[in-house]
């Protein structure tokens, strides 16, 4: 009596297989639209700007791609119902403020400059520099006068339920105030993310780059010498040995 082997077979092999394919190829369109979303949702632009500003200003990446991704999403001429404008959505009263303070080399800027991107960022940035000195560098309570006004918050601060220690918001009375700041929140834990993501990726290029010029001159230079050399014997010397190579190749 024969005993009849039981076993998986090929088509099982292939049926695995296949699901392994598609597991991979639905991970690859997950990670796609993933990365397509971020890229329209917080996109990075201006990054020069961004990293002039932060640098000179002491003022974090993050908070100003969060401010202008929740204020005007990268529009360089955004309008609001209360006349701000620009990238950072500056007000013409807090410009002309900002102005008494800091002019950035430039004494002949009007309020319509806000329209261009270096300019926007370096004076939203400096209002958001003014907000964290004034507020000890909360972050929440900065955004919430960038949004309702210094003289609100200020107001806020003198009450005990709101502030604990009248320096500080412990709640933000106001809803809208308090959405924005919790977009803001949820924009910079995003382009932590996203900026050091894309510095990692900077590190590797910058690795990958070095690691070949290594390779070119251990490996490749010395090949294509020693073959120079080899037909420059047999021509006379390396540059008719160039030639016959250059020839050969049309």
């Amino acid at each position: 009596m024969s005993i009849r082997k039981h076993g998986c077979g090929c088509g099982c092999f292939h049926g695995i297989l296949s699901l392994v394919l598609s597991l991979v190829v639905i991970a690859a369109v997950v990670l796609t639209v993933r990365e397509a979303f971020y890229q329209y949702t917080y996109p990075v632009k201006y990054a020069s700007y961004v990293e002039d500003a932060s640098a000179e200003l002491g003022v974090p990446e993050t908070l100003i791609y969060a401010t202008i991704q929740v204020e005007s999403h990268f529009d360089p001429e955004a309008r609001s119902e209360v006349g701000a404008r620009g990238l950072m959505q500056v007000t013409e009263e807090t410009f002309d403020w900002l102005r008494t303070k800091e002019t950035f080399g430039n004494d002949t800027l009007k309020f319509e400059d806000l329209d261009k991107p270096d300019v926007a960022i370096n004076y939203g940035t400096y209002f958001l520099k003014l907000l964290l000195e004034e507020f000890d560098g909360d972050v929440p309570t900065a955004m919430s006068a960038y949004h309702a006004g210094r003289g609100s918050v200020h107001s806020w601060l003198e009450q005990g339920k709101y502030s604990s220690n009248g320096e500080t918001l412990d709640e933000i009375p106001k809803d809208d105030t308090a959405y924005y700041v919790q977009k803001i929140e949820r924009a910079m834990n995003v382009y932590e993310k996203r900026l050091k993501e894309q510095a990692e990726e900077n590190e590797n290029v910058h690795r990958l780059r070095a690691n070949f010029a290594k390779f070119v001159d251990a490996y490749v230079v010395p090949l294509l010498d020693n073959l120079f050399d080899k037909i420059g014997e047999r021509f006379g010397n390396k540059l008719q040995a160039l030639t016959f190579l250059v020839g050969a190749g049309r």
